[in-house]
């Protein structure tokens, strides 16, 4: 029974991820980029400042210090893939982000220098055969600006990623204070960056755009972040990647039913191959980690795969 209400519970983090990128794309056409992430991250910032005060958790030195890092360079990503969804479809978007599952294990193998399998790459290779077929829409084409931002999102996450397990594993972080200094580090860089349009955005908010901001900031940081780190720690990391790895599958369902967006059929194709390649890499690497002390991460941080506890906001 245990086991069934983890996977439900992780399975329902996929759904909310997944959705996520519809829900950003509607704001951001309507209420522009920065306004929208930094009302995003002022939101869950305070959801977590309530959950750091009762919780009793700890905010001190390291996590102001790593907090810090950490929030700058989870604003780089928040940023070139929102923008990036601004300029390709929810479906797009949520496909090649997933290219960080095979993204940030060879990054982390380069860090450590392990290499991981030759079958993982051949995994990677398939994932790129299919990531050209999925932005060819229907038909062969240039990638669209914002389908390169996105890939860039995903590169730049496989990064932090990487930062944040090797930083995990050797500091002692309050992941809660860490993740409430990431949330506040980000609305002050939203708010920097565009003082003037977040003002105007807050005054001009319709009450079903506030819905949709707080939907991103409580759903998809907030119950995210507290369902996943229940779950990770009551079941195996590799079930829980899988179980995650969904994300993109919900986004492609959101995409189509609620926002019709089309693939054609070289687009189908390439997001078969994509999410199969991605399934099969993680496995691998899964696999690969368990034998490699190196590469063998903290649950709470690898069993998130692309979407580590305090990478997704």
């Amino acid at each position: 029974m245990r086991d069934r209400r983890v996977d439900a519970l992780l399975l329902g983090v996929a759904v909310v991820w997944g959705s996520s990128y519809l829900a950003a794309k509607l704001l951001v056409d309507v209420a522009g980029v920065l306004p929208v992430l930094t009302l995003r991250y002022a939101g869950a910032a305070l959801a977590l400042g309530l959950v750091v005060l009762l919780t009793r958790a700890r905010v001190g030195r390291e996590e102001l210090r790593w907090g810090l890092v950490l929030g700058l360079s989870q604003a780089a990503i928040l940023l070139l893939e929102t923008f990036g969804i601004a300029g390709t479809s929810a479906t797009n978007a949520g496909l090649l982000i997933s290219t960080t599952i095979l993204l940030t294990p060879a990054v982390e193998g380069f860090v450590a220098r392990s290499w991981l399998p030759p079958a993982f790459f051949a995994a990677s290779l398939v994932a790129v055969v299919g990531v050209v077929l999925l932005v060819g829409g229907g038909g062969w084409r240039v990638p669209t600006g914002g389908d390169l931002l996105v890939l860039a999102a995903a590169l730049v996450r496989a990064a932090h990623v990487t930062a944040i397990g090797r930083v995990t594993r050797r500091v002692s972080l309050d992941l809660r204070g860490l993740t409430f200094v990431q949330m506040v580090v980000g609305a002050l860089v939203g708010l920097v960056l565009a003082p003037g349009a977040t003002l105007a955005a807050v005054g001009a908010a319709t009450p079903a755009q506030w819905g949709g901001i707080a939907y991103l900031a409580l759903g998809c940081s907030v119950f995210a972040f507290v369902a996943q780190s229940w779950a990770v720690r009551r079941t195996s990391a590799a079930r829980a990647s899988l179980l995650l790895g969904t994300e993109p599958l919900w986004a492609v369902v959101f995409g189509l039913l609620l926002a019709g967006d089309a693939l054609g059929v070289a687009g189908a194709v390439g997001a078969v191959l994509l999410l199969g390649a991605t399934l099969a890499g993680q496995r691998i690497e899964t696999r690969f980690s368990a034998r490699v002390p190196a590469l063998r991460a903290d649950p709470a941080v690898s069993a998130g795969g692309a979407r580590p506890t305090s990478d997704r906001v």
